[in-house]
């Protein structure tokens, strides 16, 4: 249905939209709808020639960069000519003298507390409050549904005693290590009560106390026969829920029938990568989520295994501290809104030049003006912030276009200056590789810096497309650029003062499914200095929580402060194959790994408007696949046709296979559509083929222009 608009001063507003804006968003707000659209013209026809500008930089950039590369095809890339170079163009700045943030009034999630963050996409409401929710997740639960505990009834819906025994002794096993009892050992203890500000732990007959007392922060029901007791490792929390009664307690000698581990601490709310959002419709879904969690009245309404449920955001936790006194722990993620970057425009608001309004600022305003209302209530962010993080900025200039984005936003809403926190996705070249100065720009606001392995090799593979052909995938991360650029991340962080002040996050794992592998490696973030960092799930989120009971961040990040620093020179290294005597077996075998997980996406993101989903690899393996794995896939396609390591027809002949691949592996999905029916007429394999076809003049590699206006054309198709 074409998009149906009333005109605002100078603007054109989508109907839907504007009825979103002025009768949801800003009811209860001090902002009248009159005077919101007069200043958000205002301020909309100000930013947009900038951020336009800003996108034309990039193409200049491009097509410089592009030219260098020609003009030395053949020759050895000397660092030093090439620095020399980057710099010439501005593509590189001079760096400043040392500084440190000065960001004020952050949450203690952010400052104080490491631990999992999710990332969740907020056009799905019950997603979204499962994961505002996963601050609290049962840890006996996350053990038992996944690899970590091996058994025979490991996938079956029928309860395993065995397992479930496995699943206590790996706990206790657990708080032996990091929570242990002077004098003996959490297996087998018969009871826990509270006596004299103590923890009283009861085995064969003799009481126990804490190696550190300090650890026991507090208990609900009464003291002699607790419900529940808290404990506290590294500011991270367990509940030990005592319930006799409990199927789950009944071979449990003290009752305890439950561990609860802080999980979650704070989560995205992610508007970008994880979201198929095209038009105002879409955009309106995303919007009024992120409201109703701002209000803090989201719900959702449900079927599950036949029974109609109800969703919403939990309360704070409520405990009896070992004073005696209330005590309240937050019941909830501190949430966290991803805005989407600067290139996208969207055809929700029409410009009085007849163009599209960047969607950007668009989400700048709306998702701040929803979190007007959770600053009176402060039950979000207590200090009163609201944290933005901002995706897919290049370079110095682009972050301080951010910093005027969010002054203008201020200036509108009448907001104590840098109310406005943002976290910057350290996932593009230019800004890596001018990371400080990046900060510098937002050095009052500043509250998160992640990086992000994808977006960062899709960006790295179009910048230097013209210098060669690229090394395969599974190699990027071993390759020279990928280590620097991992480490000059959390140095450069560490050295402008992010030390208890602020995030330094670490990327995704992807594979939710593979849990006992996610223990083996996911540690090595923290161990990268990094107190933060992704997970797909509550699940994840609360056996990565553990790995913070592991490791001290704090005192991690101290020991990195004193190592020697990442080389520039090393993250500019360009991951060029310097042998090409792959086999046409070899060759075959990573396009179709690629154009399998690429074609998975790509058919549920514009037919069913799925911006993120468990992808089936060609071994049927689940991947978490999103917009920033698709860069990746098709740009590296692109870049081994275009400098003749495969050819065009065969790359069309293997996409046709894996085509048929994927439909294979959607058969049981009652709204998929296959396109192996009709290749010439499925919108989702002509998308998909176009982004490795067209990818060479994709706007720094993007996939975002095809994927909407293909999403756009299939939406108009159902009409």
């Amino acid at each position: 249905m074409a998009t149906s608009y009333q005109k605002v001063n100078n603007l054109k507003v989508s109907k839907d939209l504007l009825s979103f804006v002025n009768e949801e968003l800003l009811k209860d707000s001090n902002l009248s709808p009159k005077r919101f659209w007069e200043g958000f013209d205002i301020a909309v026809h100000e930013l947009s020639p900038k951020n336009k500008d800003l996108i034309n930089k990039r193409l200049e950039l491009q097509k410089k960069i592009d030219v260098w590369h020609i003009e030395n095809k053949g020759k050895e890339i000397k660092i030093q000519k090439y620095k020399k170079f980057l710099k010439e163009i501005g593509y590189l700045k001079d760096e400043g003298p040392d500084f440190k943030i000065e960001t004020k009034n952050v949450d203690d999630e952010i400052t104080k507390i490491a631990g999992p963050q999710l990332v969740v996409p907020i056009m799905n409401a019950r997603y979204t409050l499962n994961a505002a929710n996963a601050r609290w997740v049962s840890l006996y639960d996350s053990l038992y549904g996944t690899n970590i505990i091996e058994s025979e009834e490991g996938g079956s819906e029928r309860y395993d005693p065995n397992r479930g025994q496995e699943v206590i002794k790996y706990v206790r096993e657990f708080f032996d290590k990091y929570i242990p009892i002077n004098g003996t050992s959490w297996k087998n203890i018969s009871s826990l009560k509270v006596i004299d500000k103590n923890l009283i732990i009861s085995k064969d007959g003799n009481d126990y106390k804490l190696k550190d007392k300090n650890k026991f922060i507090g208990h609900r029901g009464d003291a002699s026969k607790p419900s529940a007791v808290i404990v506290e490792n590294n500011k991270l929390h367990f509940e030990i829920i005592i319930n006799p009664r409990a199927f789950s307690a009944a071979h449990d000698i003290a009752g305890i029938s439950d561990i609860i581990a802080e999980s979650a601490v704070s989560t995205i709310c992610d508007n970008e990568d994880s979201v198929a959002a095209v038009d105002a419709e879409d955009k309106v879904i995303c919007y009024r989520n992120w409201l109703g969690l701002m209000k803090g009245d989201l719900k959702i309404q449900f079927e599950k295994n036949g029974k109609n449920l109800e969703r919403k955001l939990n309360p704070d936790r409520s405990y009896i501290s070992k004073d005696n006194q209330n005590l309240k722990l937050h019941g909830r993620s501190l949430l966290l809104i991803r805005n989407v970057g600067h290139l996208m425009t969207n055809s929700s608001i029409i410009l009085k030049d007849g163009s599209e309004i960047p969607e950007g600022i668009m989400d700048a305003f709306i998702t701040t003006a929803a979190a007007l209302h959770d600053l009176k209530k402060k039950r979000n962010s207590r200090k009163g912030s609201i944290y933005i993080v901002k995706p897919k900025m290049h370079g110095p200039e682009e972050t301080a276009f951010t910093d005027l984005i969010f002054s203008k936003v201020e200036e509108l809403f009448g907001l104590e200056k840098f109310t406005c926190k943002i976290g910057i996705m350290d996932e593009e070249r230019r800004t890596s590789a001018n990371l400080k100065e990046c900060i510098r720009t937002l050095k009052e606001r500043v509250f998160f810096i992640n990086t992000g392995f994808l977006d960062r090799t899709g960006d790295e593979m179009h910048t230097s497309m013209e210098a060669g052909p690229m090394i395969k995938k599974g190699e990027m991360k071993s390759s020279k650029w990928i280590s620097a650029y991992e480490n000059n991340n959390v140095d450069i962080g560490l050295n402008c003062g992010f030390f208890g002040k602020a995030q330094i996050g670490k990327g995704m794992w992807a594979m939710p499914d593979k849990m006992k592998e996610m223990m083996k490696d996911k540690i090595n973030h923290l161990k990268a200095g990094a107190n933060c960092a992704w997970v797909p799930s509550p699940t994840a989120a609360s056996l990565h929580a553990l790995h913070y009971h592991q490791i001290n961040i704090f005192e991690e990040q101290q020991k990195i402060m004193n190592r020697k620093k990442a080389k520039l020179d090393d993250l500019l290294d360009i991951p060029i194959a310097n042998r090409q005597n792959w086999s046409v077996d070899e060759i075959n075998s990573e396009i179709s790994n690629s154009a399998q997980t690429l074609l998975g996406y790509v058919v549920r993101w514009i037919d069913q408007g799925i911006g993120c989903s468990k992808v089936p690899d060609i071994n049927n393996v689940g991947l978490m696949e999103d917009r920033a794995t698709l860069r990746i896939s098709s740009q590296h396609i692109t870049n081994w046709i275009y400098h003749g390591i495969t050819t065009k027809i065969q790359v069309l002949e293997i996409m046709k296979k894996m085509a048929e691949v994927v439909d294979m592996q959607n058969q049981n999905d009652k709204n998929y559509i296959k396109m192996s029916d009709n290749y010439e007429k499925s919108i989702a394999f002509q998308t998909a083929c176009d982004l490795i076809f067209k990818g060479k003049k994709q706007p720094s590699g993007y996939t975002e222009p095809l994927l909407h206006a293909n999403r756009i054309k299939k939406k108009l198709t159902r009409i």
